[in-house]
């Protein structure tokens, strides 16, 4: 089993974003060089506790600076984007990772993000939320020309192709036919989506009991849909200190990947949060 980490959206509200961004890149090194397998960012654009707009961005200044860690986007919120920007940026940062990359998707959690892009309609942001996620693959599998129609965006690129310069063509992801899919739900419709777009599923910390329950619905899902279910990789983000029997209980029902909220909000880094990481590194043998 996998053992990572999240940048829990907790960090002082007064604090700069410089120096945020420095914590955050500090517990990513860090984790990387005790072994830790995953790194997620999440995505905020209206949140001082958590002022990361375009996390693929502060990923990518960590690279070079980092040898095996897979970063992880956590989420990118799908509705407050044009897909075809969506797509052309995670391929690119796919190939500058040389594939080191697992792209999380959501429809948003943040209300002022929400009212931000005129996306307070919870139907409205899950139909753009679809709609992207199948235009985002259709431009990932397929040359000019793009003519892709939607409710809410058309891609179109058909009169300017000149294929012996390049132009018109779309980037391609670095990974075949493109990254992890990753996305958390635990209601009906989300499963649905999960089971229908995605290659992983990868829900908030909860009881094991409630986790078993969903998890076989999940499973039954993908079978009433013609899908193995062991195609479909699981994952859960879990807060707080988790115990090392209950991390153990979840390698036991299957879960390839524990991601941890280690975000504090501890201004002494050194002394709050990387200990925390050196404590967990321990159990990277123990869950492998």
């Amino acid at each position: 089993m996998k053992l990572g980490l999240f940048q829990m959206p907790l960090h002082p509200a007064d604090r700069s974003m410089r120096d945020t961004i420095s914590e955050n890149s500090e517990k990513i090194i860090h984790a990387d060089r005790l072994g830790f397998d995953e790194a997620w960012v999440g995505e905020h654009f209206s949140a001082a506790t958590e002022p990361f707009c375009a996390p693929m961005m502060l990923m990518a200044s960590l690279i070079h600076r980092t040898k095996s860690i897979v970063f992880g986007t956590g989420v990118v919120g799908l509705p407050n984007h044009h897909p075809a920007i969506v797509a052309a940026e995670a391929a690119m940062f796919d190939h500058l990772s040389g594939g080191r990359f697992v792209f999380g998707i959501g429809p948003a959690g943040l209300s002022s993000d929400h009212e931000l892009f005129g996306n307070t309609d919870p139907t409205i942001r899950n139909e753009r939320m679809m709609e992207s996620i199948d235009h985002i693959l259709a431009i990932w599998g397929q040359d000019p020309p793009y003519d892709l129609k939607g409710k809410h965006w058309h891609i179109k690129i058909t009169d300017s192709i000149v294929p012996e310069l390049g132009v018109g063509y779309m980037g391609k992801p670095f990974q075949k036919p493109h990254p992890p899919i990753i996305m958390g739900s635990v209601k009906a419709q989300g499963l649905q989506r999960i089971v229908d777009y995605c290659d992983g599923w990868c829900p908030a910390d909860m009881a094991i009991e409630d986790f078993r329950v969903v998890m076989a619905e999940l499973q039954e899902r993908c079978k009433r849909a013609g899908r193995d279910p062991r195609s479909l990789s699981i994952s859960i983000f879990a807060g707080g200190d988790p115990e090392e029997s209950k991390l153990h209980q979840y390698r036991e029902l299957g879960v390839e990947r524990v991601v941890l909220g280690v975000g504090r909000a501890d201004v002494d880094v050194k002394e709050k949060v990387l200990p925390f990481l050196d404590r967990y590194a321990k159990l990277i043998p123990k869950l492998a």
